[in-house]
């Protein structure tokens, strides 16, 4: 049976809880429908590019913005459906296709139970739409029957040989069953979503698209276990970002034994939980910016107000300074008028949002529940 050896140190406990802390704050968030939506639809663009964008995709971020824009307007599976998009065949093919992953992926997460079964097949499928149209069909979905090397895609150097082509299906079984066992579930879900990720990583099931497929099975456990987070957050962009890092993290615990058994994954654990804690803790931030003030939200009994660019940009003003003037008001707003600035907070005095102190140009407004 197949155990993973790691340390839980200090710095892996740090980390998860800066994760947990953020998550609390997100997930509490009284974040409007709207605003949320259009978060969730970039995080899920940042999954897409940059996951991509890790294993050598050339495609610029603004160009896979529109695939995926398109793929939300419209069913596309092939990037010669894809309009307007300026790119090699190959890029956009691997952006759709990953785009189909996160959209599978929401699928399975839609069934979320505590006895959610992970299976080969669901990692099958993954890889399948990974390489839809960009490998053969004897390679789809299907574990490799011959070796190969991994290599550094930002400096093409080989950092690690997987194990032999023979032992891959007895390998991914004995990690899909530590997923699944009972005692094995009571590990908290971040170090469970990294130790699958290295391991399936590390055994390198198939010919080409391993990193997207670890990923994104990473990504489902997180979200079946209870780290949906609203779906807001995107690993892969920290990942390619700090791209040396990541893959000599892989490296260097893939490095120490031919022997998965025999592998100390804590320094992988310890820069994937890094990860998690960085990203989780900038959607924090956002989010906190982004949403009405808790005592606003209880003042106003729990309802959402959605707000317009322009109010948010006050919003986010008098939520950090508590109050604001009109002169300050403009110098914000410097390409609007004043009367429109005036509708603006009208508006939001009448929606109970923010009240006014004074009658003259001086006047202040502050929050509600102030």
């Amino acid at each position: 049976m197949y155990a993973p050896k790691f340390t839980i140190t200090n710095s892996i406990l740090k980390n998860v809880g800066l994760v947990e802390a953020a998550r609390e704050v997100i997930i509490n968030a009284p974040i409007v429908p709207s605003y949320e939506k259009k978060f969730r639809e970039e995080a899920i663009a940042r999954q897409v590019h940059y996951g991509t964008h890790l294993e050598g995709n050339d495609l610029l971020y603004p160009e896979a913005i529109k695939v995926v824009a398109e793929m939300s307007a419209r069913n596309i599976t092939s990037a010669n459906q894809v309009i307007g998009v300026v790119g090699q065949e190959k890029d956009i093919q691997e952006v759709v296709n990953y785009r189909r992953v996160m959209d599978y992926i929401s699928q399975l997460y839609s069934q979320n139970n505590s006895e959610f079964i992970y299976t080969e097949a669901i990692l099958n499928q993954i890889h399948l739409v990974s390489v839809d149209k960009l490998v053969s069909p004897e390679h789809a979905g299907r574990y490799r029957v011959e070796q190969v090397t991994v290599r550094n895609t930002q400096t093409g150097e080989i950092f690690f040989r997987p194990p032999p082509a023979v032992e891959v299906p007895f390998l991914v079984k004995d990690v899909i069953d530590w997923l699944n066992s009972a005692p094995n579930r009571e590990l908290h879900p971040v170090l469970r979503a990294g130790i699958i990720h290295y391991d399936l990583a590390a055994i390198h099931p198939y010919v080409e698209a391993n990193g997207r497929t670890a990923r994104a099975f990473a990504t489902l456990v997180l979200l079946v276990e209870g780290y949906d987070i609203k779906r807001l957050f995107a690993l892969e962009e920290y990942f390619d970002r700090q791209a040396a890092e990541y893959y000599g993290a892989i490296a260097s615990v893939s490095n120490q034994s031919s022997d998965l058994l025999e592998r100390d994954l804590t320094p992988w654990l310890d820069f994937f939980t890094k990860a998690l804690a960085v990203e989780l803790s900038r959607v924090k931030e956002k989010v906190r910016t982004l949403s009405v003030d808790s005592r606003l939200v209880r003042h106003l009994g729990g309802r959402q107000i959605e707000l317009s660019e322009r109010q948010l940009k006050l919003m986010e003003y008098i939520q950090s300074q508590r109050e604001i003037t009109m002169a300050t008001a403009k110098n914000i707003l410097s390409m609007v008028s004043e009367d429109t600035i005036l509708r603006d907070l009208k508006d939001l005095a009448n929606k109970g949002v923010i009240s006014k102190h004074g009658v003259t140009k001086a006047a202040k407004y502050v929050l509600s529940a102030s």
